[in-house]
């Protein structure tokens, strides 16, 4: 109101001051412009003051919003396996470097590197002339000997003729039964000298030890490559075979997860069916036997390798690639499964909600287990009569009130992985 009285007053104050003839029509211009802001700023001020109160009461009168809707509904009861995932690497049941037994010329290759080859399948040719010749050398050796032997069983029955007629003597009897005892020694040596010749020129082609795949040939035709038949001096390397059908996938267990197994399946040798995943998305469509365990505990990692082995009838796994596998913990027992989306994680803890009988959100912190076609095991922290949010979940908070829904937890029949 300062203003209005302001713009009353004005014109006293203008009776008092002196003005200029010439500007009195411009100073009634303005104490009528002065009086009629100081009106309009009264209105404003009234309206505005009005208008307050008439929001407040608006809102005093609005009635509270109703509680959001959440479907719940408890956890399905299903019996399920106990089980644990481990990330494994497929490797060789058998492994061969193929390597020279013989040197020589490498003059053939008869494979093409990455093909499957089968057992007795020949892959190398070592020039065989010089083995032949040494083969040729011992057979003539033995005809030799044979010959000797033949002349000194001749020799022998003479001498011992004469000897009876007084002809000949003992010595020379003796003499020509040692001649015998050699020649017939003599054969024996060329014999062993034949198979050490042909052993050689076997070993000149390099086959197959068994049906897998082979890599690439290390060594060109050309090549002078050295040989050993034992080992005693440096070979060359040819190629490597692996085979592929079955093939192994090695993984490595902790300390409790080992003592988990042991204790769910009482300490017996591992001879259990486990599930196979290649591609990471969960497909567990392959299958195989949980059958070794090693014997002792890495010191240094706190881990125990064990191993399946794994059907591999198409060939398309190969060495070197990683798998995941599902291995079972004793027999199936009753557990409690809810929706994936229905676990709430909070830092290194994950919870569920729940709605109590009064309509307010109540977290449960739970321990999980494995996905069971696609719902989540829950292995302690709820109860099978809990009332779980499986929809709505975003307007749901601790503490806060709720309408629930009653709605149902289907499983995924669908996922293959279970």
């Amino acid at each position: 109101m300062p203003t209005s009285q302001t713009a009353i007053l004005e014109p006293d104050v203008a009776k008092r001051t002196p003005v200029a003839q010439g500007d009195g029509s411009r100073v009634h211009k303005i104490r009528w412009r002065m009086a009629l802001a100081g009106i309009a700023l009264t209105v404003l001020a009234v309206v505005g003051a009005g208008a307050g109160w008439w929001s407040d009461s608006t809102h005093a009168s609005a009635p509270p919003p109703s509680p959001p809707l959440v479907t719940v509904s408890m956890p399905l009861q299903r019996a399920a396996q106990t089980t644990s995932r481990f990330l494994g690497q497929l490797s060789a049941v058998d492994s061969v470097e193929l390597r020279a037994q013989v040197g020589g010329n490498l003059t053939n290759i008869d494979f093409r590197d990455g093909q499957i080859v089968h057992k007795g399948d020949l892959l190398f040719v070592i020039d065989p002339r010089p083995f032949q010749i040494r083969l040729d050398q011992a057979v003539a050796q033995l005809s030799t000997a044979e010959a000797k032997t033949t002349l000194s069983e001749v020799e022998l029955w003479r001498a011992q003729q004469l000897k009876q007629t007084s002809f000949g003597t003992a010595e020379t009897v003796d003499q020509r039964t040692a001649n015998l005892s050699a020649d017939r020694a003599a054969i024996d040596t060329a014999k062993a000298a034949i198979r050490d010749a042909a052993l050689d020129l076997e070993f000149s082609k390099v086959t197959a030890p068994f049906t897998g795949r082979i890599g690439r040939h290390l060594e060109s035709v050309g090549n002078l490559v050295s040989g050993s038949r034992g080992g005693a001096t440096p070979t060359t390397l040819l190629a490597t075979v692996v085979s592929l059908d079955p093939i192994y996938l090695d993984f490595d267990m902790s300390e409790s997860e080992y003592l988990a197994w042991q204790q769910a399946n009482h300490g017996a040798t591992p001879h259990s069916d486990v599930a196979i995943s290649l591609d990471g998305d969960g497909n567990y469509n392959r299958h195989g036997t949980f059958d070794f365990i090693d014997n002792a505990v890495n010191r240094s990692s706190g881990t125990i390798r064990a191993r399946a082995t794994i059907p591999n009838p198409d060939l398309t796994l190969t060495p070197g690639q990683f798998a995941r596998l599902r291995v079972a913990f004793g027999e199936p027992a009753p557990v409690l499964l809810v929706p994936a989306a229905s676990v709430v994680p909070d830092q290194s803890k994950q919870m569920v909600m729940t709605v109590a009988a009064d309509g307010t959100v109540v977290p449960k912190i739970v321990e999980l287990g494995e996905l069971d076609h696609g719902l989540r095991v829950v292995r302690s922290g709820l109860a099978a009569s809990d009332r779980v949010i499986i929809n709505g979940l975003v307007r749901a908070r601790p503490g806060m009130k709720v309408t629930p829904v009653a709605g149902a937890i289907k499983s995924d029949t669908t996922d293959v992985g279970s």
